[in-house]
């Protein structure tokens, strides 16, 4: 997996990003999550954890 890079918009000459991930369906199904379900994040040095609301 990478992370993605992407320009989101152009606000008085300063660009905004996002940052996307694409995981496997294995791990989505695997994590018992579906398509919309809201998540949550939480960081820590080295890590990013997602869970359901």
């Amino acid at each position: 997996m990478k992370i993605l890079k992407e320009k989101s918009r152009e606000y008085k000459g300063k660009d905004y990003h996002k940052y996307k991930v694409n995981l496997p369906s294995g791990l989505i199904e695997e994590a018992g999550f579906k398509e919309g379900d809201e998540l949550e994040a939480k960081a820590k040095k080295g890590e990013i954890l997602l869970k359901k609301k």
